[in-house]
């Protein structure tokens, strides 16, 4: 489908969505964001649904000001994927040790390493520009400058809530890692921290809702945010880094005889802002909940725990400020979820899967995520599908 442009905005609001079927407080939620004095324009995409500040799945395009709001308290979240030599053929009848070894490498939850991980003994993990970017942190918002060491040991874990590791096969039966994570506690406490401090700056204090408040260019707070939120992003991107070392490693002893072989990783983040030009116009671009799909971009975009994912290849759609959907998006809230499934709901939707099946993870249901099919087709001139990965192996966090 081509895109819808909501009536009655003070800038284009264009939607990859049915408008039918958006729920009416994330309609609102994107009408108050185009209220903006800085806003540009706005992209929708089909996985959209009501989220903090602004919608998840929405694309923010502002000059001279960003909201750290839009960007969401998990600063840099996104996905790495790499296809690997293995085959189905590889593969043993009972995946739940592998499972127990992914999960014994790599902390989930609100756990992590006792000691922090030292990338010179992951297997050629790059290491140039690791020491500088620790160095970076003396310059972080001082009130979370305590919160190094727990940086350190955070490095190269997993999370909760949606993220996860997967074991996948393709259509061909090829094997692929794939992983979805973001900036863990650190990132967090350095979004919550700005947040605050932009809900203060004066020029705030008509908005329409508290939580869009932004940053001004040229002025200390947002050369403060920007230094803060782009380490953070690359934290972000480092412990995914980190991680999939850690996965390709499990996988290198686990299948020692196939001698394992991998192919460049696609990462994308899918929380974070860029500086983009479009039409000769310097913006600062906010994606919540959505990946940049340029021409000829790699990208991932997953769907839920029992539904699978795609790898694919953007089209450089400019009406879409170059961006595609991060995922299926929520159609329930994690609360409705649990009253709604049980257990054994979420093992009968996961049939085939090596993963939890309890009650812990019922919120991660299958049906509480809209069809990823269905959010494919709507994105049909964003982005173009490389390759459908079905997970056999999945680790929540």
């Amino acid at each position: 489908m081509s895109y819808t442009e909501v009536p009655g905005a003070r800038v284009p609001i264009r939607m990859w969505a049915d408008p039918a079927t958006v729920e009416p407080v994330a309609m609102q939620q994107l009408r108050n964001v185009s209220t903006l004095p800085w806003i540009e324009g706005l992209a929708v995409m089909p996985d959209v649904h009501f989220g903090k500040g602004a919608t998840v799945g929405s694309v923010i395009a502002m000059r001279g000001a960003v909201c750290p709001a839009a960007v969401g308290v998990d600063i840099g979240c996104g996905m790495s994927a790499v296809k690997t030599s293995l085959t189905a053929n590889d593969l043993p009848g009972d995946l739940s040790g592998l499972r127990s070894k992914i999960e014994a490498a790599i902390p989930v939850g609100f756990a992590m390493h006792d000691d922090p991980v030292d990338p010179r003994r992951l297997h050629g993990f790059p290491t140039a520009g690791w020491d500088g970017f620790w160095e970076r942190f003396d310059a972080i918002a001082e009130p979370v400058k305590k919160r190094q060491t727990r940086a350190w040991k955070q490095m190269g874990s997993l999370g909760s809530g949606n993220h996860f590791l997967e074991f996948c096969l393709d259509e061909t039966g090829s094997v692929w890692l794939m992983l979805h994570s973001g900036s863990r506690n650190i990132g967090k406490e350095l979004a919550e921290y700005h947040i605050g401090r932009a809900q203060k700056l004066s020029h705030n204090q008509g908005l329409v809702d508290r939580d869009l408040a932004v940053f001004l260019a040229e002025t200390p707070e947002m050369a403060a945010y920007r230094h803060d939120l782009f380490w953070a992003q690359e934290y972000a991107r480092l412990n995914r880094e980190v991680m999939m070392g850690l996965f390709k490693d499990v996988v290198r002893k686990e299948f020692k005889k196939a001698k394992p072989m991998f192919e460049s990783v696609i990462s994308c983040h899918h929380n974070y802002v860029a500086e983009e030009t479009y039409e000769g116009v310097d913006l600062l671009v906010t994606r919540k909940g959505a990946i940049r799909a340029g021409s000829g971009e790699y990208g991932i975009i997953p769907g839920s725990m029992g539904t699978g994912s795609y790898i694919v290849r953007g089209l450089g759609n400019e009406a879409a400020f170059n961006s595609a959907s991060h995922g299926a998006g929520r159609r329930m809230s994690r609360n409705k979820a649990k009253k709604l499934f049980s257990a054994q709901d979420l093992a009968e939707q996961t049939r085939g899967v090596e993963c939890r099946k309890d009650s812990g993870v019922v919120d991660e249901i299958p049906a509480a995520y809209k069809p990823i099919e269905q959010v494919m087709e709507q994105q049909r001139d964003l982005v173009e599908v490389v390759a459908k990965l079905k997970q056999i192996v999945c680790v929540k966090g």
